[in-house]
């Protein structure tokens, strides 16, 4: 495993993510040559797609899918296969321990997954800084929010409300952030299990099977632009590290933590949005076929068709190369004890 060039006792994981991103070279500009005898010619890639279909990861993945073969030498087909379950706990440990290490399976998965590795969830057979990571299309923009009927309309009311929430799954996201919120500030947050994606749970909301959920608020703007327009879509917190500017009133989830120790657990579990939708491999690839595929990835971010497809949907885009993946993923996995430890008695993981 690649070990951290820094002293995470020392240093808050804030500043270890912010070092990670500026420190961190290139890998797919420096070798290319390695990858000149590869060829993908008359064999299919596949993306393994750890939710159903429907969601901002399954769009992203299929995206991906259509476009990344193109540059890939030999032009393959690009096939995109769903594998939902356990917050996608399943399908990456079908990409680590299953899948063919020649360079015909890449995955996306929950964004989260090397949190749950350091939070020691059960049933992880994967190590995160293993990956082939190969590229970050964009990080998300995630909101645990309310819809009419619901009666919180803020994070305020959900310390005197009950209000049920719909999950993907434990080990996700969507079940993290609510638990961490009840055990940290007391609201009153119930957890649902049972949706296969977010759009599933998007679709339980109006419905009023549950009062709310986690989308993307990207996801809310594209497909349920009418909730924002009639005002009955409810953001109560954003799970970045700084307000986004689409989002000016709602506060950041590190915005609610009142000491400095309970920052640091919500900078933690936070950070994990920087994975955002970004596209991996198995471990044990031959060097020259990641360097293939991370290469074949940043020639797929510039292309036209695949640039004028992100316009027209208005997807969020916002690109990491895969090398500085790798780091955040060795950073996360190697967070502080106190830190992980005060995380893990928060969520009810002890």
């Amino acid at each position: 495993m690649v070990r951290p060039c820094w002293n995470a006792q020392r240093l808050s994981f804030k500043i270890l993510i912010l070092s990670v991103l500026v420190a961190v070279p290139m890998v797919t500009s420096q070798s290319p040559a390695l990858a000149n005898d590869l060829t993908w010619k008359g064999k299919n890639v596949t993306v393994t797609i750890g939710f159903a279909t429907g969601g901002n990861y399954d769009y992203v993945g299929r995206l991906t899918s259509r476009h990344l073969v193109k540059h890939l030498p030999g032009k393959p087909n690009g096939v995109a296969v769903n594998m939902p379950g356990a917050g996608s706990i399943r399908a990456a440990n079908y990409i680590f321990n299953s899948a063919p290490k020649d360079g015909t399976a890449v995955g996306i998965m929950s964004s989260s997954i090397a949190l749950e590795e350091a939070l020691g969830t059960p049933n992880i057979q994967y190590k995160s800084a293993e990956f082939g990571w190969i590229g970050r299309v964009s990080m998300i923009l995630q909101v645990l929010a309310t819809l009419d009927p619901a009666k919180a309309k803020n994070i305020e009311d959900v310390r005197e409300i009950e209000t049920t929430m719909g999950s993907t799954g434990a080990g996700s996201p969507s079940d993290g952030y609510p638990r961490l919120l009840n055990g940290l500030i007391g609201t009153k947050f119930k957890i649902i299990h049972g949706y296969s994606s977010s759009a599933d749970s998007m679709l339980a909301m109006e419905r009023a099977e549950v009062d709310g959920g986690l989308p993307s608020w990207n996801t809310v703007m594209r497909t349920k632009p009418g909730w924002i327009a009639e005002k009955r879509i409810h953001p109560l917190v954003q799970f970045v590290l700084q307000r986004s500017p689409d989002l000016p009133r709602t506060p950041t989830s590190v915005e609610l933590g009142k000491t400095s120790e309970e920052r640091a657990v919500l900078e933690f579990y936070t950070s994990g949005e920087e994975f955002g939708r970004s596209i991996l491999a198995p471990p044990g690839m031959a060097p020259a076929a990641l360097v293939a595929l991370r290469s074949a990835f940043d020639q797929m971010l510039k292309d036209e068709e695949f640039l004028a497809e992100v316009k027209k949907v208005k997807l969020e885009f916002n690109p990491l190369e895969g090398a500085k993946l790798q780091q955040i993923a060795v950073a996360t996995v190697n967070a502080t004890r106190e830190t992980i430890e005060k995380t893990r008695s928060l969520l009810g993981r002890q």
